[in-house]
């Protein structure tokens, strides 16, 4: 099944929400930072130009999720609201919230945030009945929220982070517990470290650049404690030159193939 969210009289001027395909299996694969879309009213709002906000998006990620059958990629940007946050934080309107950065012309009003948060509403709504869908469906599942990050933030021509700082995938597991999951999550980090990825091994590893402390992730652990399982997966930005945005092909080929390899495990020890 396909679906997309219709877009209510209230915000007239945005663009699609996000695009949601409904497969088969037991699991789902997000890519919620993908987005780079923003309603026409904060458009205008906007100080931060357009290639500084996208190299804190998450370009590319939405095609590495598509070949699993069931995917959800959001079409508006984390500037306009940020998914993997809670409703309070979701709503960047200070620098120190984003990486010191200056967002806004001007204060952000409240009829601009409240629009922000009732598309984050609506989201984790949608998300939350595919959830139960999947739990009704297979008892037990399992969502691949899949991200990026920067590794040169120095500049284009100043030296990447150093490896022992910045693994090529970086699995994130705070929010889940551990042990209870070791028997989905062990197997699929060794798939990883042997996948042939366009003729090499990644370096993967746990809780290094990042914690996976984000909003989906507790989401998921709250909603089904013990049958719903999210793992983040963090690609460092090796699969593009995150300074002009432009993707390395043969790499982002490997990524959704990697997705599809990962997918394919997961649902078999779901349903073994």
């Amino acid at each position: 099944m396909q679906s997309s969210s219709a877009l209510p009289p209230t915000l007239p001027d945005a663009a699609a929400w996000w695009q949601v395909q409904r497969g088969q299996g037991p699991v789902v694969a997000t890519a919620i930072h993908d987005g780079h879309g923003l309603r026409a009213s904060l458009a205008a709002r906007m100080a931060l130009p357009d290639a500084a906000r996208l190299r804190e998006e998450d370009p590319f990620t939405g095609q590495a999720v598509r070949g699993v059958p069931n995917h959800v990629v959001p079409a508006r940007s984390r500037f306009e609201v940020d998914l993997n946050r809670g409703a309070d934080d979701a709503v960047y309107q200070r620098p120190e919230q984003c990486w010191g950065l200056e967002v806004w012309r001007e204060p952000l009003p409240a009829a601009e945030i409240d629009a922000s948060l009732r598309y984050h509403r609506a989201f984790y709504a949608m998300f939350g009945q595919l959830l139960d869908d999947l739990h009704d469906t297979h008892g037990r599942y399992l969502v691949l929220d899949v991200h990026s990050y920067n590794h040169r933030r120095d500049g284009a021509g100043a030296p990447p982070m150093p490896q022992a700082n910045a693994p090529d995938i970086n699995i994130g597991t705070f929010s889940m517990p551990r042990a209870e999951w070791a028997w989905l999550l062990d197997p699929l980090i060794e798939e990883i470290a042997r996948f042939d990825f366009a003729g090499r091994r990644l370096d993967v590893r746990e809780n290094v650049a990042f914690q996976g402390k984000g909003e989906l992730a507790r989401f998921v652990h709250a909603r089904h404690p013990g049958r719903g399982c999210a793992i983040a997966f963090e690609f460092k930005k090796f699969y593009m030159d995150e300074w002009t945005g432009t993707p390395h092909v043969a790499e982002l080929q490997a990524m959704r193939a990697l997705i599809d390899h990962l997918s394919r495990v997961a649902a078999g020890l779901l349903d073994g």
